[in-house]
């Protein structure tokens, strides 16, 4: 029958009001017999607490930076077990000691073995805690010398009741380690109260760990790494160093899950994000455009071709009209010669249809302008290009790049373009490489205006010079093509008398 069985907290000594660093299960995991649910830490040790009996958690009751005493409700587990449905279970010793009453039980002292000549090693990781039950040879603490780094196993199976060490102490041959409840019949004799366990060496000093002990490899892990014992021994297993690991648990402890994310980049080969590395997410927006600029990049075969247009003409008009108080940008009238051009070349004012096969040649000039936002590039739509002045160009540019910079335009007036101009010329640059808006066929960029040595037959005169840069689609668009329209857009921006007339 199904039974819902409290968890709480066993005795573990004299310590009163521990702290939760880490939950390791969730609502609705199911978990083992002496599988870690929690894990603790005080002043002097960590400890984690293994549930008592196998089950599917219902319910956590503590939380990661809470503090619990002795009979603290853990969780509620949903169990199979002939017994009645509201009981409460605790993994205190006093417990199971009554559970195993009909068996003998000794007390073993645990002690430092004969390491050698080496004296006064340090503690550098307590791998249990007093509740805990231990396997025969599992590894209970790692000592640490000048050159190498070791662990000592227990010599055999029981309940720790005692572990007088610390992290950071000083021990020696034949300093007690800890104190374990065994049966009677799994101690080597009944009348023992002293066991020197054979301990697992790692020389720091070369390449490779030693085998040892029925063919054993343990991995070293920094202890100055925070984490559980459970996470030490799984990147043991996975020969990780935990110190290449920042942990994002309480107090930057390593938690399971950054130990798997660490290997997931290292099996990517993405590599760990380093120290002093600052993660940004991107913007709604770049993560949008990144996608569809990727695509585009990668399905058109994309050509450019490059060019500089002498706009002295255009540059004395501008001034003219800025003494009058009339400002206009380079941008406008590159947008009604690029409207102007595109009369003469229609496949550039086009898109493909969804099959690739056919060509939508635009009858109306819609022109998509590049803009840029602290969101991220964007490219809203000015409609009708070819029918509106300088003047009101100039203003409605104004009035979009606003709305744009303010988040303020709809998802309507970044569609229906026929040819898109990305302009770079109050920033700088001399050339790039626009990619082209998918499903548009051409983009025309615009670096900043350069005034450039030219000759005029006699001399050379210093003169504002216009680059630009045309990608186009060469599934549309062949080169001649390219060159023709290039060519044409040079000879309108060089006689603005055809813009304005």
């Amino acid at each position: 029958m199904s039974t819902t069985k409290n968890v709480t907290l066993p005795d573990i000594g004299d310590s009163d009001q521990v702290e939760v660093i880490e939950v390791l299960i969730a609502v609705g995991d199911h978990v083992e017999e002496n599988d870690s649910i929690i894990t603790l830490e005080n002043d002097k040790a960590t400890m984690e607490i293994p549930a008592p009996f196998s089950g599917t958690v219902k319910s956590v009751e503590v939380t990661v930076g809470e503090k619990i005493s002795k009979d603290s409700l853990i969780i509620t587990l949903d169990g199979t077990e002939d017994s009645p449905s509201e009981e409460s279970y605790s993994t205190n010793a006093g417990t199971e000691a009554a559970e195993e009453s009909a068996a003998t039980s000794n007390i073993i002292e645990v002690v430092v073995p004969d390491i050698g000549d080496i004296d006064q090693v340090e503690v550098i990781e307590i791998l249990s805690a007093v509740g805990d039950d231990i396997s025969k040879e599992q590894s209970i603490i790692t000592l640490e010398s000048d050159k190498a780094s070791m662990e000592i196993p227990s010599p055999l199976a029981g309940k720790i009741t005692k572990i007088p060490l610390s992290v950071g102490d000083k021990v020696s041959v034949g300093d007690l380690i800890l104190s374990l409840e065994a049966k009677s019949e799994n101690a080597n004799t009944a009348k023992a109260t002293v066991v020197e366990s054979t301990p697992t060496i790692i020389d720091a000093t070369e390449q490779e760990p030693i085998k040892i002990v029925d063919e054993v490899i343990s991995v070293a892990t920094s202890p100055e790494s925070h984490a559980s014992p459970s996470i030490r021994k799984l990147a043991r297993e996975l020969g990780v160093d935990l110190s290449n690991i920042k942990g994002n648990g309480q107090k930057g402890r390593i938690l399971s899950a950054d130990l798997k994310d660490y290997v997931k980049q290292i099996i990517s080969g993405s590599g760990p994000i380093e120290d002093g590395v600052e993660v940004v997410p991107l913007s709604r927006i770049k993560k949008l455009s990144g996608k569809h600029l990727a695509k585009c990049w990668s399905e058109i075969p994309h050509v450019t071709q490059f060019d500089s247009v002498n706009i002295e003409q255009m540059e004395e008009f501008r001034t003219h009209q800025k003494a009058r108080g009339v400002k206009l940008s380079p941008l406008v009238f590159i947008m009604r010669a690029v409207v102007q051009v595109l009369k003469q070349h229609p496949h550039f004012n086009a898109s493909l249809d969804e099959s690739g096969e056919n060509l939508l040649v635009k009858q109306y000039y819609n022109l998509g302008i590049a803009m840029d936002t602290p969101d991220g590039l964007i490219v809203p739509v000015i409609r009708d290009v070819g029918k509106k002045s300088l003047i009101e160009l100039a203003d409605e540019l104004t009035e979009v790049s606003t709305r744009a910079r303010e988040s303020g335009l709809s998802k309507a007036e970044m569609q229906g373009a026929g040819f898109t101009i990305s302009s770079l010329g109050g920033i700088g640059g001399t050339q790039f490489t626009p990619i082209i808006n998918s499903p548009e066929v051409a983009i025309l960029g615009v670096s900043r205006t350069q005034i450039m040595p030219v000759w005029n037959g006699d001399a050379f005169i210093p003169t504002a010079t216009l680059p630009l840069a045309l990608s186009y689609d060469h599934r549309v668009i062949d080169g001649v093509q390219g060159a023709r329209f290039m060519a044409d857009l040079n000879q309108v921006l060089k006689n603005i008398m055809e813009i304005l007339l």
